[in-house]
Formats: structure tokens, C-alpha cells, sequence
């Protein structure tokens, strides 16, 4: 199921079903000029990216190290664990670009959130945890990387500080909890048959009952009976 859920408005306003075989992509959605679209790290794809952009809207997507090619302003390799490694400030920020197979970078901004020592910790906790179990070895700077919240952002440096950046990639949670919605009010859960004959029209049944519920939620100021 891919889904858009629209923040201000607390309610899904797109819905898409596929198989298996379909990806999630940043610009499966149609492009409204002037949005914002938030994202984890698996849509930091930068020629899905490239693409919304062009079409009028901006993106604050999570960022890894590894999974993209990083420029810095000048067009020139970036060695983002150095620059990591580098950052005193609780929140740093630096121009960046990501490369596309095929025409210009993409010019974006990297912001890299600190994050707390304890935090620090567990993320790589986690990472060796998963390491371990899968017999592989955790490169360096993975566990470097993982002492920091990575955004890239397309939005305008003096319109939208890091601070504000951050704050709008928070409000990611929730789609959670839209989620969760689903699941325990609505009663969303695996469909009771593998055939799609029967899978897609409960699943769609189910959306449909989210699709009636939310504008009447926004009317009466409740939260989905």
C-alpha cells in the first residue's frame, strides 16, 4: 500500500496498491507545486528526488552516508564522515549535492543533527546487534555516521533554518500513528486470503472506511470513532 498522508490535515490523501515488485518512490504521488514532502531514508533517491523538484515541490528526506554519491557546492567529492568527524555545533550545515546518472547534481543542503550521547550509543548497539546476526562487519564509519540525524532539504535556507528543517522532519511520527489508526479503529490487518481477488477489494473497503471517517474527524474536532 503506498500512501500519502497529508500533515496539515491529518488525513491520507493518496492511495496506490501494488504488488510486491513496486518500490516505495518520493515521486509516485502526482506533484502539488509548492509542498513539502518528508521522508525516511529510503526515499533519498536522487533522481525521484530531482524529479518532484522539478515539478514545483521541495523535499526534507533522512539521509545516509552511504547510499548516495555527495558533491560538495563546487562540484567536487564530499567526504561527509569527515565533515561529520569535523562538526563541534549540535546542528551543522553545509550546501551538498547528489549526483544523477544523468544531468546536473542535484543542489541540496545537509543538515546534521548531533544526537544525544545515549542515543548515540543505542544506534550502534542496534547496528552491531544486526551485524552480528547476519555474520557481518560493521564498517567504521557506519558507527561515525550513526551519532547524527542526516537531512537533505531542497527549501530555502532563509525561509526554512536547520531548526525549522528539524522540526518539520519530527512531525514524521505522525504518519505513524495514522498508521496505528488503521490498524486498531479501523481494523486494518493481513487480508483473510492470499488471492487477490479477495486481498485488494478488503483492503480497499478499509481505505474506504478511512477515506468517509477523517473529513468527519476534522468536522467534529474528534479523533476517528
Amino acid at each position: 500500500m503506498h500512501c500519502a498522508f497529508e500533515l496539515e490535515r491529518e488525513q491520507f490523501d493518496f492511495l496506490e496498491i501494488t504488488d510486491q515488485s513496486e518500490a516505495e518512490l518520493i515521486d509516485r504521488v502526482p506533484v502539488v507545486p509548492g509542498e513539502i514532502r518528508i521522508g525516511d531514508r529510503a526515499y533519498l533517491q536522487a533522481e525521484r528526488i530531482a524529479k518532484v523538484m522539478a515539478q514545483g515541490g521541495d523535499v526534507v528526506v533522512r539521509a545516509s552516508w552511504k547510499n548516495a554519491r555527495w558533491l560538495d557546492a563546487n562540484g567536487r567529492a564530499f567526504d561527509l564522515i569527515g565533515y561529520l568527524e569535523n562538526c563541534r555545533e549540535e546542528v551543522c550545515e553545509t550546501p551538498a549535492r547528489l549526483t544523477l546518472k544523468k544531468g546536473e547534481p542535484v543542489k541540496m543542503r545537509l543538515i546534521a543533527l548531533r544526537k544525544s550521547e545515549a542515543a548515540a550509543q543505542e544506534a550502534r548497539r542496534k547496528i552491531n546487534k544486526e551485524a552480528r546476526a547476519k555474520g557481518n562487519k560493521v564498517q567504521p564509519q557506519t558507527l561515525i555516521a550513526a551519532g547524527f540525524v542526516l537531512l537533505v532539504t531542497s527549501l530555502d535556507r532563509e525561509e526554512f533554518p536547520a531548526d525549522t528543517v528539524l522540526k518539520l522532519y519530527r512531525m514524521r511520527w505522525r504518519i505513524e500513528l495514522a498508521f496505528k489508526r488503521l490498524k486498531s479503529l479501523i481494523g486494518l490487518r493481513s487480508p483473510p486470503a492470499k488471492d487477490p481477488r479477495i486481498t485488494r477489494p478488503w483492503i480497499l473497503a478499509h481505505f474506504l472506511i478511512a477515506l468517509v471517517t477523517e473529513p468527519l474527524s476534522q468536522e467534529l474536532g474528534v479523533s476517528p470513532p
